[in-house]
Parts: C-alpha cells; structure tokens; sequence
C-alpha cells in the first residue's frame, strides 16, 4: 500500500523555544490521538515524532536555526481529509504561538510513495518532477533495458527507458530539431538514422520524400511497444521494418556503421537518437564516453562531403558535461565545425541542446 508523505515548514526570523511550543502542539496531535516520543529536546533544538492509527506517523523537527520542519505520513487509504485538518490546525497553532517570528511558511502537495503508477521521474539536472500519470502501458525488460511506457494526461504516452523520460507524443519539437528545425531539404536524399526506435524520426523524415532512409534500433522490444503504444508519435512506420522508401535495422549500430565505412557507403544525412551526452564527466562514465566518441567517429566517416549530422546534446543546465562533448568534436579524426540549437521539449519540462556537425 502506497505511503502519502505531506510537508509543512516553517522559517523563522529568530530561533523559538522547542520545548515551550511543542507543549502548545501536543494538543493538535492528542486530538488524532497519535502518542509522543521524545527523541531529543533542548530549548532551540529538539526531535520528536508522533503515532497513531492506521500507521499515522508524523515528525517534528525544530533547528537551532530557525527552520521548523513538520513531516506527517499515512497509508494512501487513509482518510486524506483528516491528515489536512491535522496539517492545517498545526499550521494555525504555530502563527497564533510565533506570528511575529514566522518568515515564511511553505507546504508541498503530498509525496506518494510506493504507488502502484509511478508519477515522479528526475530530470537531467536532479530535480524532481511529478507527472500526471494515470496509467502505466507498458512496462518489460528487454535484454538491453527496462522499457516503460506510461499515460499522461497532458503529454500523451510516454517512453521512458531505464527511468529516463525518453521521448512523449507531444514532444514533436525535438524530433523537429534533431532533424535540423524544418531548414533541410531531404527530398531525394540518403539518411541514417541511429537508434529512434520510438520511431518518431523514421516518421517524420518519411513525409519529406527522400530517397532511402535506414534506421539501425538494436532492441525489437522498443519498437514493438512503440509500435502499439507511441502512434501518435510513429504512426504507421512500425507496422513493417521496410517501406517505399525506409528500412529498419534491427541490429548494433557499430558493427553496421563500422561495415559502411568499409564499403565506402555515405549519407546525406546522419541523425544520431542514441543517447544523450552523460551527464557526468566523473571516470566512471568514461565507457559512456568512449562509445559516444566512437559514434561521432564513425558517423562522421559515413557523412558525404556536404552532409551533415544531427545529435541531441543535454539539457542547457549540463555546462560542463556540454562543454566536454564540444571538446570531442576538436579531437575526431576528420576536422568538423559545429552549431547548436537551444529548444524546450514539453515532457522534459528545461530546456534541451541539439548539435549540427558538419565537415570542414
């Protein structure tokens, strides 16, 4: 059963008397008939927690700097209407007992924990996010990641693959923007398309007429359930791994990029759905970077002399770890310059990098 974790703080201009005004509030907690433990209590710093019925348990933590943190939880079950009486009458009994003191008083909708849909999922810089999720489509492990998609009521479906919001069907502006923001002409051309199992690319660059188009996606599993789930996104491109003038490779992508080098075969143009640039640059993340170099490298070997290649960066607030992706664009084998694109993708709620990369 699901926990709902609710928050109520307070700072203060200067510090209060713990042990005077947690007399004051036994009262509020006496009437949920929740029972006080004292943990430790000192006249500007004190712990105590309270229990009660149905797993009610509440916190209460006042700091010798002036910050008073309230925490109470019950079971998701619960009467939700009384855990707002409690917060609100506690909310009253500290303004009557500290008006003059209090700074700023700040609550947050109630935290769910272990709910049956999982609603919050961080964003590439760690901060939190809540979504309105109300129904979980698709969730199963293939043998390269798990692989979820769930409903939002204003984003669509989903595709969130190893916890990353990967891609939702209101997010047609980053597809417009890997694919260079409506300033290519793909009529009659060649182009690579490296993972997008989504297949929101595949879709749209299909409707611009070009030549052939050749996708390489390594997991079946991504395709399938976007086939079924994600149409809004892909629409029918999924239904056969080959079209008039598309077809899907459902292989590694660096043994097939590795196999056009060889054979002399190029692209107008390339676009590179694989991953995102890690947003560490810790040595841990040095594989990451390895094979992200390794796609550059290889990519940039299949690019016809006027072609160019089209890769999501991270979000804008990933200065560093941008910065050292643009360092690797200095180190391939073949000189390239470089333009970005700043673009806010709905589903990721911050704003997001994309990279040109062309020869010189």
């Amino acid at each position: 059963m699901a926990l709902r974790h609710y928050t109520l703080d307070f700072s203060l201009t200067a510090q209060a008397d713990s042990s005077a005004t947690l007399k004051e509030l036994q009262s509020v907690f006496q009437e949920q008939e929740m029972t006080e433990t004292v943990h430790n209590i000192e006249r500007n710093n004190c712990l105590v927690t309270y229990y009660g019925k149905n797993g009610r348990f509440a916190v209460v933590r006042f700091q010798s700097c002036g910050f008073v943190s309230i925490d109470f939880q019950s079971c998701e079950g619960d009467d939700e209407s009384e855990a707002y009486d409690l917060l609100n009458s506690l909310e009253e009994k500290m303004k009557a007992l500290l008006h003059s003191n209090i700074k700023k008083i700040k609550r947050l909708p109630a935290l769910i924990r272990g709910g049956a849909i999982d609603r919050y999922w961080p964003t590439a810089d760690g901060r939190l996010v809540e979504y309105d999720i109300d129904e979980v489509l698709f969730d199963d492990d293939s043998p390269y990641q798990n692989i979820k998609i769930l409903h939002s009521q204003q984003f669509g479906n989903i595709l969130i693959l190893n916890g990353d919001v990967n891609l939702a069907e209101s997010d047609l502006p980053y597809t417009q923007a890997i694919m260079g923001s409506g300033k290519e002409d793909y009529a009659g051309k060649e182009v690579l398309i490296l993972g997008g199992g989504d297949g929101g690319i595949l879709y749209e660059v299909v409707k611009l007429k070009p030549k052939m188009i050749t996708m390489v996606e390594i997991d079946q599993m991504v395709i399938d359930g976007c086939r079924k789930h994600m149409r809004r996104t892909c629409g029918d491109v999924l239904d056969n791994l080959t079209g008039d003038c598309y077809q899907v490779l459902v292989e590694d992508c660096v043994p097939v990029l590795k196999k056009y080098v060889s054979e002399g075969k190029t692209f107008d143009y390339v676009i590179n759905d694989l991953t995102a640039v890690p947003i560490s640059t810790a040595p841990e993340e040095d594989s990451t970077w390895e094979f992200l170099r390794l796609i550059l490298d290889l990519s940039i070997k299949v690019l016809r002399p006027s072609g160019k290649y089209f890769t999501q960066g991270n979000c804008v607030n990933l200065t560093d770890a941008l910065k050292l992706y643009e360092e690797q664009l200095g180190l391939l084998s073949c000189p390239v310059e470089f333009s970005k694109e700043i673009v806010c993708v709905p589903s990721y709620m911050e704003l997001w990098v994309f990279y040109t990369v062309w020869k010189k």
